[in-house]
Formats: structure tokens, sequence, C-alpha cells
């Protein structure tokens, strides 16, 4: 295994933002892109963090991506919006229609936003994020190009398709949850591959649609809850679905132009997103949720727990990783550093081709 370069996240977010305005991307669709990436980066969600730099360069410069959309805000009720993303990069698209989500929130207690014609948006967590820092609990969903089978499928129908939720925890970093809805994600199954190691039982099918360990006849993914309970995992990939593309009349998971693989970095994807913000105030209030908060997390983290283990609340883990690297710096694979002209260790094997980015 190659050892990965260290960046301190400064640098790092200098040299993202360079790259996606060298490929064309205006300051404020390179500054939403950075700032997602970042995100995913600090937290050690790597798969959705800098190394997708490589591929968004690519999709700006093929045209699939516009550098200077004419982004545009709908309000279509006294609670809801759309956005038009107009071909931008995702997280351009997303970030506008979270904030317009919150401002919603404040007048009416519930701002929910869908978003049209937008691309991949990264990971759905640094959109929910965005709300709970706001004082509210966010959502924030997409679907995309279809890597994982239905329950009994043998054929990929779903994308990984995100559910991401957050709340304030009365703390410096709120509670946060970002989850695939497929067993493993696609890149994990691919770096087995590449290692020689099995896979865990219940999470990939063959060509056939039996359940493999290994990983290179693994050729659709499983969702979430395994070979037996894997209902639950196809069922919540339909919801992303619902609320991102069905609610918005944009494209259907098993209908997308693939991400990657594929010779066509031209044409838009026609990506929808789903994104709400619920504000406390109008609910029990902000003290009352304050105060449930609190005495929710006490409870949990303090919850019996397994010898040698740790009850966690979700984010727990996240933030104690983003504090690790503040320190140690982002580690960054190879192929990710030679894009950026960081050095590189010659003998490193490549770990960042376009077939290894995940949806």
């Amino acid at each position: 295994m190659s050892v990965p370069t260290l960046v301190a996240p400064d640098l790092l977010e200098a040299l993202l933002e360079n790259a996606l305005c060298a490929a064309g991307a205006c300051a404020a669709s390179a500054g939403a892109a950075v700032r997602a990436m970042m995100h995913a980066s600090r937290i050690g969600v790597d798969s959705h963090g800098a190394r997708l730099v490589v591929h968004y360069d690519k999709v700006l410069r093929g045209g699939r991506v516009k550098g200077t959309p004419d982004i545009a805000v709908r309000r279509t009720a006294a609670a809801t919006a759309v956005v038009d993303g107009d071909d931008a990069l995702g997280h351009h698209a997303a970030y506008v229609a979270m904030d317009t989500a919150i401002e919603l929130a404040r007048e009416s207690g519930i701002g929910a936003v869908g978003v049209v014609r937008s691309s991949h948006f990264g990971a759905a967590g640094a959109y929910a994020r965005v709300a709970a820092e706001a004082g509210m609990i966010g959502f924030a969903t997409t679907n995309s190009d279809k890597v994982v089978a239905p329950f009994q499928g043998r054929e990929a129908f779903h994308g990984t398709n995100p559910l991401a939720f957050a709340a304030p925890s009365g703390e410096a970093r709120p509670w946060l949850l970002d989850m695939a809805t497929s067993s493993i994600p696609l890149n994990r199954l691919l770096l087995f591959k590449s290692l020689g190691v099995s896979l865990p039982q219940g999470v990939a099918v063959d060509a056939a649609g039996r359940p493999t360990t290994e990983p290179s006849e693994g050729r659709t993914l499983l969702p979430l809850g395994g070979v037996d309970f894997s209902f639950k995992g196809a069922a919540l990939a339909g919801v992303a679905t619902l609320f991102s593309a069905i609610l918005q009349g944009t494209t259907l998971d098993h209908a997308f132009i693939p991400m990657v693989g594929g010779e066509d970095y031209s044409t838009p994807r026609q990506m929808g997103h789903f994104l709400l913000a619920i504000d406390p105030d109008r609910f029990g209030g902000r003290d009352v949720f304050a105060a449930g908060m609190a005495a929710y997390l006490a409870a949990l983290r303090a919850a019996p727990a397994q010898e040698g283990a740790e009850v966690l609340a979700p984010g727990d883990r996240e933030w104690r990783v983003e504090a690790e690297r503040e320190k140690a710096g982002i580690p960054i694979d190879p192929d990710t550093a030679a894009f950026l002209g960081l050095p590189r260790d010659p003998a490193a094997p490549a770990g960042n081709s376009e077939e290894n980015l995940v949806a």
C-alpha cells in the first residue's frame, strides 16, 4: 500500500480552488465545491473529499457541468421552493438550496427545497450540517446512477443514494448522520479487489445475482441490511429517489448517464436533490430542543458498551477525525497528489483512476 501525502487543510483548500478555477469554474462554484470536498476530507469521508477534484476537472472541461451557471430560485409556496441549477456543480446548487430552505424555515417553521438540473454534489452531510449550524434540523438527499441491486434483484437498479441528517447538539459540533443506503460503498469493493481481501458476507452479488465474498466476482452492491434484510436498504434508496428525482421530475437512478467509466463527459446528467430545514422554535421551542438533545446525547454516550468498545453518537467519530487531521494534515492519495502538483512516491501504485470514483 502506498503512503498518502499529508497536506495542511488550508493548503489543500487553496490547491483545490485553484484547480477548479483553472478548469473553468467561477469563484462561487469553485468555492462551493471546495467547501463540500473539504467537509468530507476533514472528517474522514475521503471517497467524497479532495480526490473528486480529478472528476470535477474532467466534467468542467468536457462541458457536462457549467463553470458559470445561472442558478435561479423559484419560490412555490410559503415553505417551499425549487432551485434550477443550470447544470452547475452540484455543490453550488445544493448550498443555494439549503440556504433557501433555512430562510423559508425562519419564516414558516419549515423549508423544503427541491433542486433540478444539477450534478454530483459530493457528501450529503455537508448540506445537512449547514442547517444544524444555523440552529435547525437539516436533511439532505440525492439519487445517483445505478450500482446497487434491489431486494432479491441481480442487476443494479438504485444508486448508493445517501440520506443525511444533522441537528444542533449544544456542543461545538452538531449531531450528524450521513449514510449511504447500500451495504458498502463501491469504492470499498474496488479497494478489497486491489488488496486481494475477501468481502464481508452479504454486501455484494456476482453476475448471476448470487452473494459473493470474492471482490473480483462482485458485480453489484447489495442494499443496506445484507442478503436477508436488504429490503430495508432498498426501500431507503427509494426514499432518496422519491424526494430527489420523482418529486422534481428529474432523472431516475437506472436512467442516468454513468458518472464515470463512459466516454460522454459533455452531456448534463439532470440530477435532482432535496434539502429540508426545520426550526425547533416552531415546535417545542429552542430551549426544549436543546435540553432534550443534551439529555439524549449524555444518556446515549453513557450506555453500557461492549468490552473494549465505546458508544458514540452520530458525528462523534467524524469530529475526532477532524481534530486529528487539523493537526496532522489530510491524507491525499498519490494520483490526487500528482494532479494537485504535490510530491508523489514514484513507486506508489495508482489509486484514483476514474473507475475508482464513487457516485
